[in-house]
């Protein structure tokens, strides 16, 4: 007798729904089930949690979360735009909108939730948007071309997204939130008005304890402003209405299933309606705590239990009782991370707070009266998140001071947390330490890949996968087992070692290289380390032949890219020295191309906003007065800044300007693992901040202080003295071989601070091999530096002198002289902004804001 597989229905085809199949195929009577998949989207399951990535080039594809062949693969009859409009629970049959009719033996509801609109009038004018689907962002993208203002109804995660996304589309951005500050669930109100000072620093204003009105429109039907509660208007070309969400439960209501008081269908702890043979999953559900989920993680957990469930099994474990709502993301471009009871409700906790708003720092820890961690806000540097956060899950007591935790990196004593086996790493799989340390044990499973293949750690929203590498490399090293420490899956070597190859053997293009000491086609990670590589000493022009091919965006142009499409022109001025006429000159360009200047903290002047057809043309001018390129895009010599010296200056002891511009022009160009920054002060007075830069100088009445490995940024940490009062030759001399050793010796993307660090044997192993030859390798350092500058040239000057490199500088293959249609640009705006109250009373920038504190205080 045939077995007659059963039906199973899944209604929605979101994030949770194919993390319900995935889990489902993994049953051991999967093959029981004949799976139908009704859908309201025309599209498979993309990724929600990176939507706003498609603002910046990310396809539909590539946010794609469904396995190549994977329907076919377990025979899953996905039926896309057909949404269910009926349930006839006694009939156990579903009814689409094209009027098919689905028999079901179990159903499973995924139908996720809708964006909240609140319903003032105007709220569904032209120009009124939500953001939640790929659709939605065609239609903002749409209108944006013809808008200037843009409107942020919302002030949360999503709302922050969109605010974000109109922000690269060139518009002029308010965001509204009804709450007194941003991110009000996530964020206390310390964190909060440190997020909305440094959002409002980006451009973006922001309105807190407002609500809106009404969407005031034209005589065309479309929005032209935006009406408050307190009666001011915002004018307003486009609103994005992100004020949170609402279950889809409609189909649930209709079929009589019981729904919770403000939405969402009840389910019990195996995500079980009412009725048994119904299942309920996601935003769309209310759990068995009481509460509906709007993140990723807890639906996948309901998706998992719902799946084990169907396959008949009832541990205690396997049921979904809660979860965790942590979130770490980069809003605007601002570190922002929440977890645990990071407001302080448990009875009895205390504050271990660090906040800086000169640096925009703020780190608050949450703990409870036995020492345990229970939450935490943090803000400018979500580094220790993936740490902390397993920790406040697993509720153990802390064994490190949590005034240690709070403090930045280059303040706090040495000291390294360790995790117990059952802190969840990875919280969208609920995937332990533990398990991952089990998982290292077979013998199938020995790196991050195929951990990640064996316990979907990491899948999810990737949050954890730093975390994951750690544990992976500590728990091999344990074991005495060879860490394979190459560079990515095409190579086993590192970059040093891939350097060392090039060097030796003259291999001048990565499909040699990668044919004989790699595999595979390359990736993201190696091609533009190898083009690196490539563009040292004497290697040719970046854009030439296979060369352009593996450079990233910027260098691929010879520009910046900025948040609006649009890109930077950045001339070298040694020194900060320059003459009148090439101010002048300076002055005309952005003029001439309603371009926005900066004078930078590096003693340049940054010109920004142009197309990239029109880099050539402003370059030529640039080029005939005399300046070249400041290789502001790439991973090379950024500036030497240097204070004005004994000429100038009566405390100086020493030319600085002219060393300055010496070192600049010696050393520009030089490609390296990561960007170098160098200043040279004429006195001890240090000025020019010598040392916090990659390499510094300090005038001494004897000659030169040499200090290296110095490092500003959100982990700053002051240069180490290699070497005091050295006479220019020798200043020079070990610089030369400084830099040479560092490229040679540093990982990717590897500052030189963090690579002294690493070294073995630190500094005084530096100073052995650069000052004493203690390798018997400062001749080949030597001969390096001057085939560099024996071999520099220009790579603008270059670039417009050939007809070949100049066709890569249009915004059509067909048509170079027409703008690119999808760059927008944000209109001109004073350059300085007078102090003036904002709407809390506080003072706007530009004004003085307090140092950090460091504070331990009752919840």
């Amino acid at each position: 007798m045939t077995h007659r597989p059963k039906e199973l229905v899944l209604i929605g085809h979101g994030m949770v729904g194919q993390r319900f199949l995935e889990a489902l195929v993994e049953q051991p009577r999967a093959g029981d089930w004949r799976i139908t998949v009704l859908a309201e989207e025309s599209r498979p399951a993309y990724d929600r949690v990176h939507l706003t990535s498609w603002f910046s080039g990310t396809s539909a594809e590539e946010l794609s979360l469904v396995p190549a062949g994977f329907l076919s693969r377990y025979g899953i009859d996905l039926r896309p735009a057909d949404p269910v409009t009926a349930i006839d629970r006694a009939a156990r049959t579903v009814a689409t909108a094209s009027g098919r009719v689905h028999p079901y033996d179990a159903l499973v509801l995924a139908t996720g939730s809708r964006p909240f609109v609140p319903p003032v009038p105007g709220h569904d004018a032209s120009g009124c948007h939500v953001y939640r689907t790929i659709e939605d962002l065609e239609g903002i993208r749409a209108d944006a071309a013809r808008a200037r203002t843009g409107v942020v109804v919302g002030g949360g995660l999503l709302g922050l997204e969109a605010a974000g996304a109109l922000v690269s589309l060139g518009l002029e951005t308010h965001v509204v939130e009804f709450a007194p500050r941003l991110m009000a669930v996530q964020v206390d109100e310390g964190g909060g008005h440190l997020l909305r000072r440094k959002i409002e620093e980006l451009g973006v204003t922001v309105h807190t304890a407002a609500g809106s009105r009404a969407a005031v429109t034209g005589e065309d039907g479309r929005v032209r402003a935006m009406e408050l509660s307190d009666g001011r208007e915002l004018p307003a070309d486009l609103v994005v209405f992100s004020a949170g969400i609402r279950p889809r439960d409609e189909l649930a209501r209709q079929s009589g299933l019981p729904v919770g008081e403000r939405g969402g269908i009840v389910v019990d702890p195996r995500c079980r309606t009412a009725d048994p043979r119904v299942h309920a999953i996601g935003e769309c559900a209310q759990a068995a705590d009481g509460r509906v989920y709007g993140l990723v993680a807890p639906g996948y957990a309901m998706a998992e239990t719902a799946a084990r469930s169907l396959a008949g099994e009832h541990r205690d474990e396997s049921a979904f009782t809660g979860a965790d709502t942590s979130t770490k993301l980069k809003l605007l471009g601002v570190d922002v991370a929440s977890f645990g009871d990071a407001h302080g409700t448990t009875e009895g906790a205390l504050d271990v707070l660090y906040s800086d708003s000169r640096s925009g720092l703020y780190k608050k820890l949450v703990i409870g009266r036995d020492g345990q961690l229970l939450g935490g806000v943090l803000i400018g540097d979500t580094d220790s998140y993936d740490v902390l956060r397993p920790l406040a899950i697993g509720g153990r007591p802390l064994r490190t001071p949590p005034e240690q935790l709070v403090l930045p990196a280059g303040l706090a004593p040495a000291g390294q947390l360790s995790l117990p086996d059952e802190a969840v790493v990875c919280s969208c799989h609920n995937v332990s330490k533990g398990e991952i340390r089990a998982a290292l044990g077979r013998p199938d499973c020995g790196t991050v890949a195929e951990v990640k293949k064996c316990t979907k750690a990491g899948t999810g929203c990737g949050s954890c996968v730093k975390l994951l590498g750690t544990i992976v490399t500590e728990e091999l090293e344990a074991c005495g087992a060879v860490v394979d420490r190459g560079l990515c899956e095409h190579f086993a070597l590192t970059r040093a070692e891939l350097y060392e190859i090039v060097r030796v053997t003259g291999i001048g293009s990565f499909s040699a290289l990668i044919d004989g000491h790699g595999s595979g086609e390359g990736c993201d990670i190696c091609k533009p380390v190898v083009a690196s590589i490539l563009a040292g000493p004497g290697g040719g022009h970046i854009l030439d032949g296979e060369q352009a091919a593996l450079q990233d965006t910027n260098d691929h142009v010879l520009a910046n890219l900025q948040r609006n499409g649009s890109y930077s022109v950045v001339p070298r001025i040694p020194g900060g020295e320059i003459t009148p006429d090439g101010l002048i000159t300076i002055g005309e360009i952005a003029r001439d191309f309603g371009l926005y200047t900066k004078i930078t903290g590096g003693q340049r002047i940054d010109l920004f906003g142009a197309r990239v057809d029109q880099l050539p043309p402003i370059w030529r001018r640039l080029v005939d007065a005399g300046f070249e390129s400041g290789h502001a895009y790439g991973k090379s010599l950024r500036t030497v800044k240097s204070c004005v010296g004994e000429t100038w200056c009566r405390y100086g002891v020493q030319d600085s300007v002219r060393l300055a511009i010496e070192l600049e022009l010696r050393y520009r160009g030089l490609r390296s693992p990561h960007k170098l920054k160098s200043a040279v002060s004429g006195c001890a007075r240090e000025c020019a901040e010598a040392q916090g830069k990659d390499f510094g100088i300090i005038a001494t009445a004897a000659g030169w202080n040499l200090y290296i490995g110095g490092n500003g940024g959100m982990t700053p940490r002051h240069a180490d003295l290699l070497a005091s009062d050295l006479d220019r030759e020798t200043l020079v001399r070990t610089i030369d071989r400084f830099l040479m050793f560092y490229i040679r010796t540093a990982d990717r993307l590897e500052r030189t601070s963090t690579w002294l660090d690493r070294v073995e044997g630190g500094l005084e192993h530096v100073r052995a091999v650069v000052m004493d030859d203690a390798l018997g390798i400062c001749g080949e350092l030597d001969a390096l530096m001057a085939r560099h500058v024996a071999h520099y040239r220009d790579e603008w000057a270059a670039v417009l002198d050939d007809p070949e490199r100049l066709r890569r500088f249009v915004s059509f293959a067909n048509a170079p002289g027409t703008p690119d249609p999808t760059v927008t640009f944000v209109p001109e705006r004073e350059q300085i902004r007078p102090a003036r109250p904002g709407e809390d009373g506080r003072v706007l920038a530009p004004a003085l804001v307090a140092g950090p504190r460091l504070e331990v205080r009752t919840a």
